[in-house]
């Protein structure tokens, strides 16, 4: 089908290209990106906030230098640095005082011109080498001869090392990069373009020598801290989440023994339940159909605990074949123990009743916590067990003497189980618990477990 043509009084329409054509160039190259990051670095370490006040902390109280010093010596060493700055700079001003033969006046300037920018290290860091660098041609200026050492005089010479020196330590590789980088650009065009015929020539190599090697090993410092740094936070992440995997296992632990006494009741309530009716000659229809839901009841509770047992326990767990220990077979435990080379003695005071399975198992667990630490971390010392039977609940008192010979005692490669475990038992019984050391250098643990009266009902 043809095609309308356009009448000559329309004005034909042409396509205009997209705005994006008429954008700007803009080069993407890793070269100028990496320029452009170098430039904005250097104006955000020397430009901006050149001369803002960073004054100098003290050491710290646990700070190598420190630490071992008392009274009045510990509170001076805290001021080292400043006093190591202040040498610096009287050497600098004796340096430019007696650099050169000239009169008395102008030594004097020579001397502030070498010493305040030092100074300025303590308060303004890049501020004091900008002042560094402004003092260096006012100093050639002042103590200039035909035979001097161009363009760095000897007091800006050692200004000017020191500073660059102090100023790397306050604030990191980068800045220091940068302010080695502006002082090579000063030293070649002076000495290109203001050379006036000195005869001993630049000094600026020996300066730039000389700096690098300082800066260098102030960059490994700064790396080998900020290494030390990362290792010590990782170490604490590291020991954070080792004490809460220690707790979860802990608690694990707790839930899967628990699960047997916890089982047992069960079990018990829902036989009996079953058999009830059965004891009652023409029971009403009312008490049967109690009996069953308290049968149905139990034997449901008792299938959710075990599949809650199923999510807690792991892949090679094996449920132990005999029954979980109480106080009765604490005299076994303590036979063992004294087998494995540790002398301990029992005491037991209060009328001895029996206690609630729970509490029993956890007073077993935590006397045997308590000597395996002993065995562990204090062998052949003396221990003592107290068990007291009192009104309101239990109480034990674990405690060791100090090892014969500390030498002996090796580093424990375990997770730090056995406190978090026993913490663990006597909060999950709402009881209390210590665990310290003794003034003799053993250690003590004490636990007070309580358990609700019978009533008369029960009694």
């Amino acid at each position: 089908m043809p095609q309308p043509q356009p009448t000559p009084s329309e004005p034909t329409r042409q396509m205009e290209p997209p705005d994006s054509a008429y954008e700007p160039y803009k080069p993407n190259s890793p070269e100028f990106r990496a320029a452009v990051d170098a430039l904005r670095g250097m104006r955000q370490d020397l430009f901006h906030d050149a001369f803002a006040y960073r004054p100098l902390p003290r050491l710290g109280a646990h700070a190598r230098l420190v630490r071992p010093l008392r009274g009045r010596m510990r509170e001076w060493a805290t001021w080292a640095p400043h006093a190591v700055i202040t040498a610096f700079a009287v050497l600098a001003m004796l340096i430019a005082a007696n650099s050169a033969m000239i009169g008395a006046g102008d030594n004097f300037v020579l001397g502030l011109l070498a010493l305040v920018p030092v100074l300025l290290t303590m308060v303004r860091p890049v501020g004091a080498f900008w002042a560094s660098m402004a003092a260096t041609p006012v100093a050639a200026v002042v103590g200039s001869s035909w035979d001097s050492e161009w363009p760095w005089l000897p007091g800006a010479f050692a200004c000017h090392l020191f500073v660059l020196t102090i100023v790397a330590i306050r604030t990191r590789p980068r800045t220091a990069a940068w302010m080695w980088a502006l002082t090579a650009v000063y030293g070649v065009v002076v000495a290109t373009f203001f050379d006036w015929g000195h005869s001993f020539g630049t000094n600026t190599a020996q300066l730039l020598s000389f700096s690098a090697l300082i800066l260098l090993a102030v960059s490994v410092w700064h790396i080998r801290r900020e290494a030390r740094q990362e290792v010590s936070a990782q170490q604490t992440v590291t020991a954070h989440e080792r004490s809460r995997r220690t707790l979860l296992e802990e608690r694990t632990t707790i839930a899967r023994e628990l699960h047997d006494v916890v089982a047992h009741h069960m079990s018990v309530v829902a036989i009996q339940a079953e058999a009830a009716p059965y004891r009652v000659e023409n029971p009403p229809e009312e008490l049967e159909r109690a009996f069953a839901t308290i049968r149905e009841n139990a034997v449901a509770a008792l299938t959710e605990l075990r599949r809650v047992l199923g999510v807690v326990r792991a892949e090679d767990y094996e449920a132990p074949d005999a029954p979980q220990p109480t106080l009765a077979e604490l005299d076994g435990l303590l036979a063992n123990v004294r087998n494995a080379g540790l002398s301990v003695d029992k005491t037991t005071t209060g009328a001895i009743r029996e206690l609630p399975q729970g509490v029993e198992l956890s007073a077993y667990r935590i006397v045997q916590e308590a000597l395996s630490n002993t065995l562990r971390h204090a062998p052949g010392a003396g221990a003592k067990v107290e068990v007291s039977y009192v009104l309101g609940g239990l109480g034990l008192r674990i405690v060791n003497d100090p090892p014969p010979n500390p030498s002996l005692v090796k580093p424990s490669p375990g997770a730090g189980h056995g406190i978090t475990g026993m913490r663990e038992r006597v909060t999950m019984l709402n009881g209390e618990m210590t665990a310290a050391r003794t003034d003799e250098g053993g250690y003590e643990v004490t636990v007070f477990l309580p358990v609700a009266a019978a009533s008369e009902g029960e009694a």
